[in-house]
C-alpha cells in the first residue's frame, strides 16, 4: 500500500521501518528534513509538504507534537487536507485535545474525506518489540479498511468509538501511565529510606502484584548510573500530556486528584533543572525531600 508519514520525530523513526518491513511503499515529510535521512536510507521517499505526502498516498499517517502542529499538517494551505484523495484516509496519531481532534475531523469530513484519531499508547521499546497499542476513534468502515495495516505497526488494535474517542482515551491512559511510574518513585523512596537497597526495591517491585510493562522497562532507570542520555520521554515532554489530561478533566468537572499531585513533582523536577532527563527523575526529589541525597 502506498502510505504516508507526516512527522519524523522518535515514534515515527520507529513507526516507518515497521511499515517498509511490512512491504509498504512510504513517503514522509518533517519539519526538520534531516530527521529523515536515516529513514530515506531504509527506503522512505521524502516529500516537500504533507500535501504532497497526501497526494502520493492511499493512506496518510500524522505524529506530531500538539494540536496547533496538528492544525497546520492537516489543515493548512500545503497541509494533508490540499493533497488527500476522497478514497484515502487520513489517521493522525498525535496525542491532543479530544476537542481539537473532533475540530480537525469536521473539517476534513467537510471537504469530503475521512480522517481517524489513532493514538499509539507505547514507546520506542514496546513499538520495537511489536507490542505497542494503537486506539482508533471515528469512521468503523474506515477503521476497518486500515485496520491490517495498523497491525503491521503493533499488534493490539482497538475500535474506541466516534471521532475523538480515541484520543480521549489516550489522554486517559497518559493520566495512568504518570501517576503510576510517580507512585513507584515514592513507593521505592520510602523503602531505601527504610534500609532496603534500592535494586532490591526495584527487583521487588517488578516481581510483585503491582508490577506493569512501563514499570518493567522504566524502573530500573532510576538504579545508579541506569538513567538513559536519550529519555524516552523527559519531563517536559511528559508534563506535557499530563497538563492536557488536567485540562480535559477540567473541562468535564471529572476530578483528577492523583494527577495534580504528581503534576507537582514534576514541577519540583523543573525547579531542580533536572526536567531534561526522563521523568522517572522524579525519584530524586523523592530523595531530595527524604533527606537522602
Amino acid at each position: 500500500m502506498e502510505i504516508g508519514f507526516v512527522g519524523l520525530g522518535g515514534m515515527g523513526q520507529g513507526i516507518v521501518p515497521r511499515l517498509l518491513a511490512a512491504g509498504h511503499a512510504v513517503t514522509g515529510w518533517n519539519r526538520t528534513a534531516a530527521k529523515a535521512e536515516p529513514l530515506t536510507e531504509l527506503g522512505m521517499v521524502w516529500a516537500d509538504s504533507p500535501r504532497e505526502v497526501a497526494r502520493k498516498s492511499d493512506l496518510v499517517f500524522s505524529i506530531v507534537t500538539d494540536a496547533e502542529a496538528v492544525r497546520s499538517v492537516a489543515l493548512g494551505d500545503d497541509g494533508v487536507i490540499a493533497g488527500l484523495g476522497t478514497g484515502s484516509v487520513y489517521l493522525d496519531m498525535s496525542t491532543i485535545d479530544p476537542e481539537v481532534s473532533r475540530e480537525v475531523n469536521g473539517q476534513l469530513a467537510a471537504a469530503g474525506l475521512t480522517m481517524l484519531d489513532a493514538p499509539i499508547s507505547g514507546s520506542p521499546i514496546t513499538l520495537e518489540q511489536g507490542i505497542a497499542s494503537i486506539m482508533v476513534g471515528g469512521d468503523r468502515a474506515a477503521f476497518e479498511r486500515v485496520e491490517p495495516v495498523l497491525r503491521d505497526i503493533g499488534s493490539k488494535v482497538s475500535y474506541i468509538g466516534d471521532s475523538g474517542a480515541a484520543v480521549q482515551m489516550k489522554v486517559a491512559i497518559n493520566l495512568t501511565l504518570i501517576v503510576e511510574m510517580v507512585v513507584f518513585c515514592e513507593s521505592v523512596a520510602l523503602a531505601e529510606k527504610g534500609g532496603v537497597a534500592r535494586d532490591v526495591a526495584v527487583d521487588a517491585m517488578l516481581k510483585s502484584v503491582v508490577a506493569s510493562p512501563v514499570m518493567g522497562y522504566r524502573g530500573p532507570f532510576i538504579l545508579e548510573g541506569n538513567m538513559p542520555e536519550k529519555p524516552l520521554a523527559d519531563v517536559s515532554l511528559q508534563q506535557k500530556d499530563m497538563i492536557l489530561a488536567l485540562e480535559v478533566a477540567r473541562r468535564q468537572g471529572s476530578p483528577a486528584p492523583l494527577g495534580a499531585a504528581a503534576n507537582e513533582l514534576l514541577n519540583a523536577c523543573r525547579g531542580l533543572g533536572i526536567d531534561h532527563r526522563d521523568f522517572v527523575t522524579v525519584f530524586d526529589v523523592y530523595r531530595m525531600l527524604g533527606g537522602m541525597a
